[in-house]
């Protein structure tokens, strides 16, 4: 026997046999032994004892963003830069693909629900707060849903109280920017209302650059102006053909009011794109995307009842509204779901940017739909525009925009989730 002793109403006794292992037995005091632990020889004892010296003390380590432990690294950011090099890195991966086709299936969306809002407003339904209703719902059915099933009851509370805030404010200023957006059409010109839809690019650039630290090579700003070139080539189209004319003629009050809201919307957009970049690279995409329709289901319905009222009594309703609503829901709820992964892969700049080509998808779509007939300026304002997006890449390495400033240099205060740089650091060479 090498020792006994007695802690908290428990005794332990130690014994070592001629052989060297070591035997402890613990005894409650008021009855008998409880559990013998399986004897340790001596000479694992005193590799337990190497392992202890060479690596010290074992520490306890902090959780990541999902609440469990963070993952091993596997490489770090330098070193993934480093596997291809060259100004034209970015384009040898297959990251770039995914992020030039992203991109353009969003434009496609964002085409597709004006689309179906033009189908409403010529059977009479203008309800241009009520329809996007339906999308906040939606979102919150299926991502809160997933969200409590993730966290459970209590911790989705806890996350309420400690960053609820941060997605009431995201909510509100994408159900702003949605509202005056649509709004702004019915008082100002097309041509007008698309142009100053370029004001989301440049708040986008001054917020990620002034709040997010986000600095834009030569190369960047160079594609972003040869894109907004190729839709300044559709507008151009546009004024030939006299489409943009194609409204009711506008007073002038009512264009200036027109443009102070196209000018909010634009805002709004910016500004929300930008949060929603900082939030989902630091969240789970559920959860973020979960609380945009959760509060989002909570404006847009107040803002609804209040201005839609009228609109929604007087409009038509029907087996084609019908259609026409489940599609833009659906839509657009697509959108919203895919989205955030072009916020992690790429930016809110490269997002605003790639849906410039949502004119020229309008047109293709107008053909069929409403009898339209493609200009020969389109296809040049298409290949410019997309050039423009190649442009905005060269001399981006291999991450391209998924390595965000403010996470750290190994993107250490992010979570690793689909498409971010974490993801890649902690799993090697794998988008999702």
């Amino acid at each position: 026997m090498l020792c006994n002793t007695q802690i908290e109403g428990m005794h332990f006794d130690i014994s070592e046999s001629a052989s060297g292992s070591r035997t402890m037995a613990t005894y409650d005091v008021k009855g008998g032994a409880t559990e013998d632990f399986a004897p340790v020889p001596a000479a694992q004892r005193s590799a337990s004892s190497d392992f202890k010296s060479s690596h010290g003390d074992p520490r306890v380590v902090d959780v990541n963003a999902d609440g469990n432990p963070p993952e091993e690294v596997v490489t770090t950011v330098d070193e993934l830069e480093a596997s291809k090099k060259g100004r034209f890195a970015y384009f040898r991966t297959r990251e770039f693909y995914v992020v030039l086709v992203l991109g353009q299936i969003l434009a496609l969306c964002v085409t597709s629900t004006n689309t179906f809002s033009s189908l409403l407003a010529a059977q009479g339904t203008s309800i241009p707060a009520f329809q996007t209703f339906f999308n906040y719902v939606l979102l919150n059915i299926v991502y809160t849903s997933f969200t409590l099933y993730r966290y459970g009851f209590k911790r989705w509370c806890r996350m309420l109280l400690k960053d609820g805030w941060k997605y009431i404010i995201l909510s509100f200023l994408d159900v702003q920017g949605n509202y005056f957006t649509v709004l702004a059409y019915r008082y100002t010109t097309i041509l007008s209302a698309q142009l100053i839809n370029f004001f989301a690019i440049v708040t986008v650039v001054i917020v990620s650059f002034v709040f997010l630290r986000v600095r834009y090579h030569i190369t960047q700003v160079a594609g972003i102006l040869i894109c907004i070139g190729g839709v300044g080539i559709l507008f151009g189209s546009d004024h030939i053909t006299g489409s943009s004319d194609s409204m009711s003629p506008i007073s002038k009050g009512n264009q200036v009011k027109g443009d102070l809201f196209a000018l909010l919307g634009a805002a709004c957009y910016g500004l929300s794109n930008v949060a929603e970049e900082f939030l989902v690279s630091k969240r789970p995409l559920y959860e973020v995307v979960g609380q945009l329709g959760f509060w989002g289901m909570i404006w847009n319905g107040a803002q609804a009842g209040i201005f839609d009222k009228k609109s929604f009594q007087t409009a038509t309703w029907n087996g084609k509204v019908g259609g026409y609503l489940t599609g833009y829901t659906l839509i657009l709820a697509m959108f919203y779901s895919l989205a955030p992964l072009l916020f992690r892969l790429a930016s809110a700049a490269f997002f605003n940017v790639s849906l410039l080509t949502g004119n020229f998808w309008g047109v293709c779509i107008g053909v069929k739909v409403f009898h339209l007939k493609i200009h020969w300026m389109y296809p040049i304002a298409f290949v410019c525009i997309i050039g423009g997006l190649l442009v905005y890449f060269v001399g981006k390495k291999v991450l391209g925009e998924a390595t965000k400033p403010w996470l750290g240099k190994n993107q250490e205060h992010g979570v690793a989730g689909v498409g971010t740089a974490r993801r890649r650091v902690v799993k090697g060479d794998t988008v999702v």
